[in-house]
């Protein structure tokens, strides 16, 4: 509610020569300055906005506003996160991607030209994106683990011994304990991941062929049927990108962004094509 409330008081309209205007905080200001001559302003502009801000910050209309503002600023980090990893790739990497969400759009040029609902083509939207975002995760965990780092399997069991032993002692606070605990957990992770790199890598190399394989398959459909589909983006993968560290230092940005797309996934629909059952990495 505080963030309505915020809202409400901060609320701007757009006046001609001047932009967009705080018009409650203007007239706050204006009546603490006239209260300086007249002690009975502030009374009289405090019981106005009193009354003004808490009836627009309740206005269901107005919360809609504010929620869709603050989705649209989500969206634009996210955004400005997934250039970022997209940026890090090397340039034959971005090709394959670029080459993916070019067949993805033709996907849905088929269907606006077939017609379809507008459901069905904001559900396949939403579906094919996910695969982009599938497709994307295996180039940047490719990338991770094709740069060559200072990090060794000897030096990285040398911290997790020196880790143990730290957490044997139990002389640190709760909170520190914990941390170390999380930190020990990801060490181990980024030790097994670096013992089975190769393994890592050819299975991600599937994943990939998988995936070009999918959106293929997708556009083969949509062009040969008759009647427009909600389709699937369910797949499964060979890697489990989940289940070790090999986002390297984008660990973090790869968790918020999966956060932020896992919410805007379409819902399972009734009868899909071109799909494949249990997606654990999308």
């Amino acid at each position: 509610m505080w963030r309505y409330l915020k809202s409400a008081f901060l609320v701007s309209v757009d006046v001609p020569s001047l932009g967009r205007v705080p018009v409650n905080v203007l007239g706050a200001l204006a009546f603490g300055i006239l209260g300086f001559a007249q002690p009975a302003f502030w009374l009289v502009g405090l019981a106005l906005e009193a009354a003004v801000v808490p009836a627009l910050a309740f206005n269901p209309r107005f919360q809609k506003i504010v929620e869709a503002r603050s989705l649209e600023i989500s969206q634009g980090d996210a955004d400005q996160k997934r250039a970022a990893l997209v940026k890090l790739l090397e340039a034959s990497a971005q090709q394959r991607l670029w080459a993916l969400a070019k067949k993805c759009s033709q996907v849905l040029d088929v269907y606006r030209t077939q017609q379809a609902e507008d459901y069905i083509v904001d559900s396949n939207d939403q579906a094919l994106k996910n695969l982009e975002w599938v497709y994307l995760k295996l180039l940047v965990a490719r990338h991770h683990l094709l740069t060559p780092t200072s990090e060794t399997e000897q030096s990285l069991e040398k911290k997790i011994e020196e880790l143990d032993h730290e957490l044997q002692g139990g002389e640190e606070s709760e909170t520190l304990r914990q941390s170390k605990i999380a930190t020990l957990s990801i060490l181990k992770k980024r030790l097994a991941t670096m013992r089975k790199k190769q393994q890592t890598l050819e299975e991600i190399e599937s994943d990939l062929t998988r995936v070009d394989n999918q959106v293929d398959l997708i556009l083969e459909n949509a062009t040969v049927q008759g009647k427009p589909k909600t389709i699937s983006a369910d797949i499964e993968l060979s890697s489990d990108l989940l289940g070790g560290s090999v986002f390297g230092d984008d660990e973090s940005a790869i968790q918020e962004l999966e956060q932020t797309y896992s919410q805007q996934k379409p819902r399972a629909p009734k009868e899909a094509v071109g799909g494949e059952a249990g997606n654990r990495n999308a």
